[in-house]
């Protein structure tokens, strides 16, 4: 039995001290490649490389119910004002420890070892996923069309992220 396609809503958020929606090119490659499979975005911001403005956004799509997911690009490096990853760990309620990993392998076979400067990860807070990806086209196209393309298509087996959306925020309902 074969399974229908659900779209998944979807905000994309841009954290970059100098970028507009104009020149947002790694912003751009997500929207495309969200429409390109069938998705719907929802929203897009660029917001500063400020933590607390990042995790206040972070937790407003949050408890958005029309949002799923949401996809961050630039901030995960190594520098003074890369603060996305700890902003996004200030939001998750539980941590998705193997997408860092897995988008790390995935990079290696691009990038080599310079693979290790990058902090991408993921989490979920409040029933919606969060993905935090680094700010260069590349990485973005890496993570999508290596991982979260597969992860965010409910027909994708043996597992899929979407087939457990609706059990991610269980314990909030119960008393």
């Amino acid at each position: 039995m074969s399974k229908d396609f659900i779209p998944v809503r979807i905000a994309v958020l841009t954290v970059s001290d100098t970028r507009e929606i104009g020149d947002d090119r790694s912003g751009d490659v997500l929207v495309d490649r969200i429409a390109a499979a069938g998705h719907t975005l929802v929203d897009r911001k660029i917001i500063r490389d400020e933590r607390i403005e990042i995790a206040e956004q972070l937790r407003t799509w949050c408890h958005d119910d029309a949002i799923d997911v949401v996809i961050s690009t630039g901030g995960t490096g190594l520098t003074g004002r890369d603060v996305t990853v700890e902003a996004h760990r200030d939001v998750y309620e539980k941590e998705i420890d193997a997408f860092g990993t897995v988008f790390t392998i995935v990079s290696m076979q691009k990038i080599g070892t310079s693979a290790v400067q990058s902090r991408a990860t993921g989490g979920v807070a409040n029933g919606t996923y969060l993905f935090a990806l680094p700010g260069s086209p590349g990485a973005c196209k890496d993570a999508w069309d290596e991982i979260l393309v597969k992860q965010l298509d409910y027909r994708h087996k043996p597992c899929n992220f979407v087939e457990i959306m609706p059990r991610l925020d269980e314990h909030l309902r119960r008393k």
